[in-house]
């Protein structure tokens, strides 16, 4: 593990060439990613590059940059596409020019394979964004590991291991529209959202 890390990411990079990373500060009104509250804090940003570099860059997604969203991979076909339409609506929202999907294990891409295609595209920085819930394991060992790996065959591009949702005050939002959608679809008030939708599997029991 790295020797510091700020209150939102790991720089992972610096583990295997020894030196240590920095974050540095960003004004920003925003909250930080891993709070619940909006607080008026400064933010940090950690940036490293495999060759144990470090540059300074702004604290916004922007021409350069590079998005891979990361989910845990399935054996199930129509999950992994799930992850394929969500990137694709994130980068409708977001403006982002390059984003691209990753399935940690068990599927193609691979987070090596979404690292290649960044870089093809012209990226020179790579944001890792975990697709997960909680940080556990696979946010704080597996994806930081496959990462670092990814980033060996590109020593001029740096990359950055985001927060996973955790937390997140939106998520409340996320997790009550869906109770009240399937409560108004068992009522017989809406059609099956497009996660349930021919699996027959809202219903009460």
């Amino acid at each position: 593990m790295p020797s510091s890390h700020c209150s939102c990411c790991y720089s992972f990079s610096s583990y295997e060439t020894g030196t240590n990373p920095r974050c540095l500060p960003i004004k920003s009104s925003n909250s930080i990613c891993c709070s619940s509250k909006p607080r008026n804090l400064s933010g940090f940003l950690c940036l490293s590059t495999p060759n144990g570099g470090f540059r300074e860059n702004s604290g916004e997604v922007g021409r350069g940059d590079a998005v891979i969203i990361v989910d845990h991979g399935s054996r199930r076909k129509e999950s992994n596409l799930m992850l394929n339409e969500f990137v694709e609506m994130f980068k409708y929202k977001t403006g982002y020019e390059i984003v691209e999907p990753a399935h940690m294990e068990l599927a193609e891409p691979s987070i090596r394979d979404a690292f290649q295609s960044c870089v093809q595209q012209g990226a020179n920085r790579i944001i890792v964004s975990p697709f997960f819930l909680s940080p556990g394991r696979h946010w704080s060992q597996d994806i930081p590991s496959l990462s670092a790996e990814a980033a060996k065959e590109h020593p001029d591009v740096s990359y950055i291991v985001t927060a996973p949702l955790g937390l997140h005050e939106l998520l409340v939002d996320v997790v009550n529209d869906r109770i009240k959608h399937c409560i108004k679809h068992v009522a017989g008030d809406a059609d099956e959202c497009s996660v349930c939708a021919g699996t027959g599997k809202c219903r009460l029991y």
